[in-house]
């Protein structure tokens, strides 16, 4: 049984950054490392989000038999297959064609394909995401990713586990960032509400990876990275970035506010800088 449905994605934000403060001693190389960290993730929470859309839509048409999203881009098309004698698993494919302009201009080709082993909200429930050709911006966006429903926990907030292994990011110029991650992600607001422009998580975990220099790193999140879809940016949470032989280089995304400052700190040096769209 196959269903098509057009799908509207939410906005990606990818970060470049922009010092407010000239005068600080934070190397270049560092700066770089900070950027290709945040470009990273940037780039697999956009597809998380896009694929939690496509699972908000999958679990309206098999509820009602009508697709419906609150998302605001209209151009990929949703495709949804499953075995004729079975209701789960179920596969969703969606295909940006050759070039889909979204908000902000961002631009996105190619296809997230997701298999599904159940409803959104079911404790165990899957998610298993991989990628046919699929740009954002010119970069291509490769990798295994997983999400598992865990259930409820102790704050009653809905938690779900997501682990990238074999990812890459190749851009125009053929170099690459590598990047694994395992993430925990709890739904703190919005979770059951009709639309999605209220949803807001913590995200915990680490990750490691090569940035475009070649340089080998790992991350802590130290602080919990606070996600509101309605924003561009991380809201606030500090990253803790490690490569070997060299001082750590800390990443604030500031207290909560809803706009695009945070500070970079390695020893004693702080640079305050912006976060802003890279084409």
């Amino acid at each position: 049984m196959k269903t098509k449905i057009f799908l509207m994605i939410a906005a990606l934000a990818i970060f470049s950054f922009t010092s407010c403060d000239k005068q600080s001693d934070i190397d270049q190389t560092s700066i770089d490392l900070a950027n290709d960290d945040a470009v990273s993730d940037a780039i697999y929470e956009d597809v998380f989000s896009s694929v939690d859309n496509a699972d908000i839509i999958l679990d309206n048409y098999m509820k009602s038999g009508y697709a419906k999203s609150a998302v605001a881009d209209s151009c990929p098309l949703v495709t949804i297959d499953h075995p004729d004698d079975a209701k789960w698993p179920k596969t969703i494919t969606i295909d940006f064609g050759t070039l889909c302009t979204g908000l902000y201009d961002n631009t996105r080709s190619g296809k997230i394909i997701t298999v599904v082993t159940g409803p959104r909200l079911q404790q165990g429930s899957k998610k298993t995401v991989t990628f046919d050709n699929y740009y954002v911006n010119g970069i291509k966006v490769e990798g295994t990713k997983v999400i598992e429903n865990m259930g409820y926990n102790n704050n009653q907030n809905m938690v779900f586990t997501a682990t990238l292994t074999g990812g890459k990011l190749t851009l125009v110029n053929g170099r690459t960032i590598e990047r694994s991650f395992t993430h925990e992600r709890e739904w703190i607001a919005g979770l059951l509400t009709k639309y999605i422009w209220d949803d807001e998580c913590f995200i915990t975990g680490t990750a490691n990876g090569i940035t475009l220099k070649g340089v080998s790193f790992t991350n802590t999140i130290t602080s919990a990275l606070h996600w509101k879809r309605v924003c561009r940016f991380i809201v606030s949470g500090v990253v803790k970035i490690e490569r070997e032989g060299l001082e750590p280089v800390v990443l604030n995304y500031g207290e909560g506010e809803c706009d695009a400052k945070a500070t970079l700190t390695m020893g004693d040096q702080t640079k305050e800088i912006l976060l802003k769209y890279h084409r």
